[in-house]
């Protein structure tokens, strides 16, 4: 009985000390990013920026895998049941950590206890957006036909639930109007139809509409946002035209699950922040409408509680569903 508890402590000893070398030399092998939705979209356009200069940090090939699906709960599911060895992270937006909790009764993780926060990497506000040809010229134009014809003004969304959508609740709650909610399946076909005049309005992050903006297919009328953006610093706040609570950002994250080594996380956390602060990838970020944030862990977390109590209200306020 002795020999066989004298080897089972040797066991145990000696896989933490496995766990201490393999933590120590981490990483030995490609690190996964999953994306949990399609390529092409703001938080792959993340992934795929910081892929290159990880790999060149960290010494190991950078992997990118979409697992798109029910709303990115599908990819962060994923995640979570992951081996919790710093080889599988989650690049993901803000709707599974801090929007979709709140619109679905279940989902197959939870966002505050099955992660480790790494960073928030970049965001980029939400910007009120009518098509060039539209005959409203200002906020106060748009604000006064809505109150006109209350409920019958169409604002765009990628989505029910999206960032854009609750945008859009925040902007009629604050100006007491309302209006008709057209949801879109992403962010691509809402914004085509801002452009051709099929929609009245729509909020849409900078990121994705600044080009349209540069090339005169949509007029800004205010930026729900903190500050001015540099790549539009002629529009106005929301703020600075006399609504003061009408912010919203969309945001994307990189996570690991929860009980990774915290020298693996230390080590992620680092080359993270460091890929952020590279000056020709913030330069690539900066130019297309985004802001770096690259907060820490703890920053994170902080930052996560925030947003999530923030939507929650909202949400439960405007009685807002995912259907």
């Amino acid at each position: 009985m002795f020999n066989k508890v004298k080897l089972l402590s040797w066991l145990l000893m000696g896989l933490c000390f496995y766990g201490i070398v393999q933590s120590q030399g981490f990483p030995l092998k490609p690190i996964t990013l999953v994306v949990p939705f399609p390529p092409g979209g703001s938080t792959d356009q993340m992934a795929r920026a910081l892929a290159p200069k990880l790999q060149e940090s960290l010494g190991q090939s950078i992997v990118i895998e979409n697992k798109a699906g029910a709303t990115g709960t599908i990819g962060s599911a994923f995640v979570k049941r992951s081996v919790a060895d710093g080889y599988t992270l989650l690049v993901t937006s803000l709707g599974p950590l801090v929007i979709v909790p709140h619109l679905l009764s279940s989902i197959p993780y939870n966002p505050v206890t099955d992660f480790e926060y790494l960073t928030v990497g970049v965001q980029s506000p939400n910007v009120l957006i009518v098509s060039a040809n539209s005959p409203y010229k200002t906020l106060s134009e748009l604000i006064s036909a809505q109150k006109a014809h209350p409920g019958k003004l169409s604002f765009g969304s990628s989505g029910s639930g999206s960032s854009d959508h609750l945008a859009t609740e925040i902007f009629w709650q604050q100006t007491f109007t309302t209006g008709i909610h057209v949801p879109y399946k992403g962010g691509g076909p809402a914004i085509s139809d801002a452009v051709s005049g099929q929609l009245d309005a729509l909020f849409a992050n900078i990121n994705s509409v600044i080009h349209l903006i540069n090339a005169g297919k949509l007029r800004p009328l205010a930026l729900a946002a903190n500050k001015r953006s540099p790549v539009i610093p002629n529009i106005q706040t929301f703020d600075e035209l006399g609504y003061k609570d009408i912010v919203s950002y969309g945001w994307q994250a990189v996570l690991a699950p929860k009980g990774i080594p915290p020298q693996v996380k230390a080590k992620l956390s680092k080359a993270l922040l460091s890929a952020l602060e590279d000056p020709i990838i913030k330069k690539k970020f900066l130019d297309e409408g985004y802001e770096i944030v690259a907060n820490t862990p703890e920053q994170f977390v902080d930052f996560q509680a925030q947003e999530s109590r923030k939507w929650r209200n909202l949400i439960e306020l405007r009685h807002i569903t995912a259907n």
